[in-house]
C-alpha cells in the first residue's frame, strides 16, 4: 500500500495560483483604496461564531448551507456563511465604542455548503461596505454610487446596478392579501433570472392562485425607463407610500449625479435573505449577465435587533470577489501576471552577491519590485527563468561594471539594452 496522501482539496474548494491571486490582491488594493476614499474603515470578525448567532435569522435555505458542528468544548458553533450577520453582532456588541453613522468594509472568506458553478464555491472571498446607523437616501444612494465607483475604478467598463424596495413588494403583497406569504414569495421571485417566468409562475400559483400570479408577474416586470416602472409602482401601491416616496428619492440622486446609463429601477430585484427591509441593489455584468450578480447588498434595519434594543439601521452591499474574478477572466480584463517583480538582478558570480543584494535593495527603496537570481548558472538559464516567470528587466552586473559604479540594464520585453549606466539612470529608466 502506498504511503502517498493524494493531494486533493475538497469539491467547491480550490488552491489559487499566483496569477490568479496577484489578479484578487490588485483587485482588493483597488477597491480599499476606493473604500478609504468615501471615508470606510476596515473591521474583522471571526472566522467562526457562535451558531445561534448567525443563523437566528438566516433563512431556511441558508441554515441548510452552512457549515456547523461541535467544537471540542461541545459548543454548537459555525463558520460564517457571509459578512454581514456577524457585522450586525460585531455592531451590537461595540456600538458603544464608534462614531455613528459608522462606515466600514471587510474583505474577507465565508463559507456555504451550497452547489457549485461557475464563478461558485463553497469558500469564496466576499467584501462588503456599510453604513449603520442612519435611515436616510444618502446613505442609500451612497452605497450605489460606491458600487458604481468602485467597479469604474477597476476597469470594469460594462455594468447596470439593478435597483429596487422591499417595502413597495410588500405594500402590494398586503393589497393582494399575501402579506402571509410574502417571505415564499419573495424567493421565488428571486429565481426569475435563474428559471424564467413560466417556472415562477408554476411555482406561485399554490401560493397566490393564478389571477393574482399574474399581477405578480406583471408588477415586478421593468419597463422600458425608470420614470415608466415608477408610474406604473405608483399605480400599483398609492403615491403616499413611504418606500416609492424613497425609490423616488434614489432616482432623483441618480439624475443629479448624471449616472442614468448605470442604474435600472427593477422590480424583480427582491433578494432571497429575510434580513432586507428596504433598498435592494443587484449588479450584472452586460456581457455576461448569465454570470450573475457581482455586487448585491440592500437595506436591513432590523437586523442588528437580534443582538441589542440599539436601533442600528444599516444599508450596505457585497462584492463577490471570486464571481468578479471569474467574469473579468472570462472577459480577459485580468492582468495575467505570475509574478509582481519587474526586474531580476543577475547572478553573474557567486563572489557579488552581497553587492547584488545592494542592488536589489536600492531598486527596492525606489518602489520597484526586484528580485536576485539565487543560483551561480549560465546565463542563458537565467534569461529562461526571468520569461518563463514574466519579469520585464533584467539588471546586469558583473566585476568591470561593479568597479565602474556602473550596471547594464536589460529590456526583456522589447530587447532594447542600456549598457554601463548608473543605478540612478537605471532606476529613471524604470520609472518612465
Amino acid at each position: 500500500m502506498s504511503d502517498i496522501i493524494s493531494p486533493r482539496v475538497l469539491k467547491g474548494f480550490r488552491d489559487a495560483l499566483p496569477a490568479l491571486e496577484i489578479s484578487r490582491k490588485e483587485i482588493q488594493r483597488s477597491l480599499e483604496k476606493s473604500f478609504e476614499n468615501f471615508g470606510f474603515v476596515p473591521i474583522d470578525t471571526p472566522a467562526l461564531e457562535y451558531r445561534e448567532v448567525l443563523l437566528g435569522k438566516g433563512g431556511g435555505e441558508t441554515d441548510k448551507q452552512v457549515y456547523s458542528f461541535q467544537d471540542h468544548g461541545g459548543r454548537d458553533v459555525a463558520m460564517r456563511f457571509d459578512l454581514t450577520v456577524p457585522f450586525a453582532r460585531f455592531m451590537a456588541a461595540h456600538a458603544a465604542e464608534l462614531v455613528l453613522p459608522f462606515k466600514r468594509y471587510h474583505i474577507a472568506k465565508v463559507w456555504r455548503g451550497e452547489n457549485t458553478q461557475r464563478g461558485r464555491y463553497r469558500e469564496f472571498y466576499q467584501c462588503d461596505f456599510d453604513i449603520v446607523g442612519t435611515d436616510c437616501a444618502a446613505a442609500d444612494f451612497e452605497i450605489l454610487f460606491m458600487i458604481k465607483n468602485s467597479l469604474e475604478k477597476l476597469g470594469v467598463r460594462g455594468f447596470r446596478i439593478h435597483l429596487a424596495h422591499r417595502g413597495i413588494f410588500n405594500a402590494f403583497l398586503e393589497k393582494l392579501g399575501l402579506e402571509q406569504e410574502g417571505v415564499e414569495i419573495l424567493r421565488t421571485v428571486d429565481k426569475l433570472p435563474k428559471v424564467g417566468e413560466d417556472k415562477v409562475m408554476e411555482l406561485l400559483e399554490p401560493l397566490t392562485g393564478s389571477d393574482k400570479g399574474a399581477l405578480i408577474l406583471k408588477y415586478i416586470r421593468a419597463e422600458k425607463t425608470p420614470a415608466q416602472t415608477l408610474e406604473k409602482l405608483t399605480n400599483l401601491v398609492g403615491e403616499n407610500d413611504p418606500s416609492l416616496q424613497r425609490i423616488t428619492e434614489l432616482f432623483r440622486l441618480v439624475e443629479q449625479t448624471e449616472i442614468e446609463d448605470r442604474v435600472i429601477l427593477d422590480p424583480a430585484i427582491t433578494r432571497g435573505l429575510d434580513y432586507y427591509t428596504g433598498v435592494v441593489y443587484e449588479t450584472f455584468l452586460t456581457e455576461l449577465p448569465e454570470l450573475g450578480s457581482v455586487c448585491s447588498g440592500g437595506r436591513y434595519n432590523n437586523l442588528a435587533g437580534l443582538y441589542t434594543r440599539q436601533e442600528l439601521p444599516g444599508v450596505g452591499a457585497s462584492i463577490g470577489l471570486d464571481r468578479l474574478l471569474a467574469g473579468l477572466e472570462e472577459l480577459d480584463r485580468l492582468s495575467g501576471k505570475e509574478t509582481t517583480t519587474r526586474v531580476l538582478v543577475f547572478n553573474m558570480d557567486d563572489h557579488l552577491m552581497g553587492h547584488y543584494f545592494y542592488l536589489a535593495q536600492e531598486l527596492r527603496n525606489q518602489d520597484i519590485g526586484s528580485e536576485i537570481f539565487l543560483e551561480s548558472k549560465k546565463i542563458n538559464k537565467q534569461f529562461q527563468f526571468a520569461e518563463r516567470k514574466g519579469i520585464p528587466w533584467a539588471l546586469i552586473c558583473g566585476d568591470e561594471e561593479k568597479k565602474a559604479g556602473k550596471v547594464n540594464l536589460k529590456n526583456l520585453v522589447t530587447r532594447d539594452s542600456h549598457e554601463a549606466i548608473t543605478l540612478a539612470e537605471a532606476v529613471a529608466i524604470l520609472n518612465k
